[in-house]
């Protein structure tokens, strides 16, 4: 454990999210003691300092009366505890503000640093109680996930969706190979239901235009929706989606068997609106084989990525150092934000965590930060990268880069895992056994920032809520850790739930799960890259003007930004007025 130097605050191998969870462990531990035996009575220093540092977790700020109450003890006796433990050294006061004399509590770096060592000591003791395995890391296992026994999850059966009675469900979905296959294992398991004509897949700009346009007429046309996870503010905040919070405490859906940062892609406001299907992360992929042939070092930062694709680079014999998404609208607006995270920025002014649950003040107290010198160097990075790339860069999306890389004509490719792994699986690619699966780099050594993408899958508000209780079974059939399973080991190696990650047989079928499961639990998956405010849309499509002119087309990289901005604003104005 050690200091974060940007932040001040102490780090350890344990993220907020599973440090939340142990607290939560401890305080439900507690509770049938305090409860059930006789003379037993609340511990007043346990429950001060859990309800502390739950809070400095969650960063809701507490004051003395609040941290009290929470503690469920008497407010004397409260009182004297806090006290000492502020004259200790244990509780920070920190001022209101406003001219106001009263003070929030805080749990000091010595406090924070203590109890951190005391979760860590937890979790290795239950770890291995419930199944650790001889010689495996503690830090391999995530506390409230299905890891511990790591099972063999059974194979998908049709008998498990056969008793439910689900009339014909109409799908609206992203036209993709995990869609498809979807699609496809529905359609085996529930032929009477399950035919072609329920499922209406669209490319992604199109799906977006589509949910617009069935969301305003109101009426019925489809019971399941497929949304884009920085779609989810826009969606939500019109009211378009059904509230699915009660609807999952009778389905069989764990959400403790989710990633927590994946889980809160689909929560506004403290409404889970979406349930996680798929996640999908943006790495670099590498030609591991070229690596070693040349003595080159896999890339950590910008300038190392430039450097190894310059030494690659051969467009005499068409091989090209490294392919990216250049093509104007949503692919190049899609590389500007994922390489402004790579500089621990985005576009809008936030605090650069994951969130259980997305909210956002209205557009006109937020403020854009798209004209910043972080950006200029982003931009900076994308032209050196034209120059180490396929003739065609201007053009290329998510298919062309994989099928640049695929081919073997390219030394590097940043690529979604979801697409990245027909590298291994597709007979027609050249690189087999060739890859190495790297974190994307940073600028400069900042902390690793991977960006989660994916789909949510929602229920539109205007379907009857008596059809809600049969469409979630459907999706609980869809997301359930034997239909992930499934998908993994046809070759689509992400899939949100801790169960899944935890299945030998999963692990064993790409590198890519495993990989992606390390950086999980390192907490270098970040889902604020694309912050899902309701204007994201409008942002996503502005950039990807804009930032194509600068990077192709001559355009100032200064006057390309401050036109993002400008023309962001004015149509936010618009639409409000």
């Amino acid at each position: 454990m050690q200091p974060d130097p940007q932040s001040g605050a102490f780090q350890t191998d344990l993220a907020s999210h599973e440090l939340s969870r142990i607290v939560d462990f401890l305080r439900k531990l507690r509770e049938p003691f305090d409860a059930g035996l006789p003379g037993a009575k609340p511990d007043v220093y346990w429950n001060i300092v859990l309800e502390l540092v739950d809070a400095h977790l969650r960063r809701n700020p507490i004051d003395k009366s609040g941290l009290i109450s929470l503690a469920e003890v008497p407010y004397s006796t409260g009182n004297r505890m806090i006290t000492k433990m502020i004259d200790d050294g244990l509780i920070d006061l920190v001022p209101r503000g406003n001219g106001l004399k009263t003070h929030f509590l805080e749990p000091t770096d010595a406090l924070l640093r203590a109890f951190m060592v005391y979760a860590t000591h937890v979790k290795q003791h239950l770890a291995q109680t419930f199944g650790l395995r001889k010689g495996t890391e503690t830090s391999e296992y995530y506390f409230g996930g299905s890891y511990f026994a790591a099972q063999i999850i059974s194979p998908i059966r049709g008998e498990d969706i056969s008793g439910m009675g689900l009339n014909n469900i109409r799908f609206l979905l992203n036209d993709d190979n995990y869609f498809t296959s979807m699609r496809n294992m529905w359609a085996d398991f529930r032929t009477d239901i399950g035919r072609k004509s329920s499922f209406e897949m669209q490319r992604l700009p199109n799906l977006y235009a589509q949910a617009r346009k069935t969301f305003a007429k109101g009426t019925p046309e489809y019971d399941v929706v497929a949304l884009n996870m920085p779609w989810l503010g826009d969606f939500a905040d019109r009211g378009d989606l059904a509230p699915l919070d009660d609807l999952i405490a009778d389905a069989a859906i764990n959400p403790l068997d989710f990633h927590p940062s994946v889980w809160g892609t689909g929560t506004w406001k403290g409404t889970q609106y979406g349930i996680p299907l798929y996640c999908t992360i943006e790495i670099l992929a590498a030609r591991k084989d070229l690596f070693e042939d040349q003595g080159l070092a896999f890339p950590k930062t910008f300038d190392d990525t430039i450097h190894a694709a310059r030494s690659l680079h051969n467009p005499e014999k068409e091989f090209y150092g490294i392919a990216w998404n250049g093509q104007r609208g949503m692919p190049i607006a899609n590389s500007f934000m994922f390489f402004l995270a790579a500089c621990r920025t985005t576009v809008i002014d936030m605090p650069l965590r994951n969130h259980d649950s997305w909210t956002f003040d209205p557009f006109e107290r937020l403020k854009l930060q798209i004209d910043t010198d972080d950006a200029l160097e982003v931009i900076d990075y994308m032209k050196q990268l034209v120059e180490v790339s396929p003739p065609d860069i201007a053009t290329i999306d998510w298919e062309g880069r994989i099928r640049y890389f695929m081919s073997g004509q390219v030394a590097l490719a940043y690529c979604w895992t979801m697409r990245a792994a027909r590298f291994e699986h597709e007979l027609s690619s050249r690189v087999t056994r060739r890859v190495a699966y790297l974190p994307p780099p940073s600028r400069r050594m900042h902390k690793v920032a991977a960006p989660i993408g994916g789909f949510l899958l929602t229920i539109p508000a205007y379907v009857e809520p008596a059809r809600r209780k049969k469409i979630i079974n459907a999706i609980a059939w869809m997301v359930s850790p034997e239909a992930m399973k499934a998908h993994v080991k046809n070759g689509f190696p992400v899939a949100p739930r801790f169960s899944v990650c935890a299945d030998p047989e999963a692990l064993a079928s790409s590198p890519i799960v495993s990989m992606v499961d390390r950086m999980a639990r390192k907490n270098e998956l970040v889902t604020w890259a694309r912050p899902p405010i309701p204007e994201f849309n409008l942002i996503e499509r502005t950039l990807g003007e804009q930032i194509h002119e600068a990077v192709f087309q001559g355009k100032t990289a200064r006057q390309a930004l401050r036109d993002a901005e400008n023309q962001i604003l004015r149509g936010v104005r618009e639409e409000m007025a």
